[in-house]
């Protein structure tokens, strides 16, 4: 079938269901992903697709947001852009949304409280469709979490496990992944390990102390108190870092020896390896060490940085996802229970960690 021979004339569904041979109404479930479209067979979902994209038909989104009140709008509230984790997850979330027909709206929190609970209400004035919560220790301190159990707002929360407070969450195995990363050191022939643990309000760093202390039971690794740190409560967007050096400092100076260690996370390991150079070791010919996230830093870092891969990208698609196909289920199913994602961390090796050399 030919194209209109207006060619400033929009393309409509009319000429969708034309060109497909099926009805206006059947073509526009499909189209608009409706929860009709479930009953609709395989193949003709394929026509009607094939149809559209021929003639390149592209949905008017005002015209629909009024016939359907809907503002096509996902809110995205992240607690720092600058931060790594933020910004990969962030990426997974535009990506899963672009083919959608929703618009990501989204709010940097700068690791503010007030702001961050500003934001949702701001969010809920321009009547978003659902919501997305990239979170941190400040979810919870912030009072954000009763704010959002009083709405029926679609929202899923990544990085927190909010499962039991009825908020469906996406996060990663923390415990399976400090399992790795001890379990890493020990195949390379460390027992002497230094740790830096998270802040203590951080609920990732606990779980991850768990897999490491998990292995340790297992298999007879004793961990020296004296080698264990924490970093301090911070916001900044290089606060690990600058904890990370700093730890290693004291670490150092304690006397006490080791031959590798484990960091938080990739920001906190690289500030590790600063502190060694200017002590005038090497990494990781004196000590081997390992972060957690597998941030784009880690493998341009010098040496390249071993670490445990969480799949931010991941986290984030698997979220967009999830919001956009809530948003178009039946009434009846609006009350089901909420979900946890928890998706298995693995573990990447460069340069940073190496075989422990005998002693001479």
């Amino acid at each position: 079938m030919a194209l209109p021979n207006n060619k400033s004339r929009p393309i409509t569904l009319a000429d969708v269901a034309r060109e497909s041979g099926f009805s206006a109404s059947t073509v526009s479930i499909v189209l608009n992903e409706a929860p009709l479209s479930r009953h609709i067979k395989p193949a003709t979902k394929e026509s009607v697709l094939k149809a559209a994209q021929k003639l390149r038909y592209r949905p008017d989104a005002s015209a629909r947001s009024l016939r359907k009140r809907s503002t096509q709008t996902i809110g995205v509230l992240i607690f720092d852009i600058s931060d790594p984790f933020c910004t990969l997850i962030l990426g997974g979330i535009q990506k899963s949304l672009y083919s959608t027909n929703y618009l990501p709206i989204i709010m940097d929190a700068n690791n503010d409280r007030k702001q961050l609970v500003a934001y949702v209400d701001l969010l809920m004035e321009h009547r978003v469709e659902g919501l997305i919560v990239v979170a941190n220790w400040l979810f919870e301190e912030g009072g954000l979490l009763a704010q959002l159990q009083g709405t029926k707002l679609p929202t899923i929360v990544v990085g927190r496990d909010l499962s039991k407070e009825s908020i469906h969450s996406v996060v990663v195995d923390n415990e399976q992944g400090g399992y790795l990363a001890v379990q890493h050191l020990y195949k390379l022939g460390h027992r002497k390990i230094a740790v830096i643990r998270g802040p203590q309000k951080l609920a990732d760093s606990h779980r991850r102390w768990m897999g490491i202390q998990r292995f340790s039971t297992e298999h007879g690794l004793r961990l020296d108190p004296k080698l264990v740190r924490q970093l301090p409560g911070g916001v900044a967007a290089n606060c690990g870092f600058e904890g990370g050096r700093v730890q290693t400092e004291e670490l150092l100076g304690s006397g006490v020896r080791f031959t590798a260690l484990i960091a938080f996370d990739d920001l906190t390991a690289l500030g590790c390896i600063r502190a060694f150079n200017q002590a005038g070791l090497q990494v990781p010919q004196d000590c081997s060490v390992i972060g957690f996230d597998d941030v784009p830093q880690a493998s341009s870092s010098t040496p390249d940085l071993t670490s445990i891969s969480q799949s931010m990208r991941a986290m984030g698609e698997l979220a967009g996802s999830w919001v956009s196909e809530e948003l178009t289920i039946s009434d009846d199913q609006v009350n089901l229970p909420p979900i946890l994602h928890v998706l298995a961390p693995s573990l990447v090796v460069r340069g940073s960690t190496r075989i422990l050399a005998p002693k001479r």
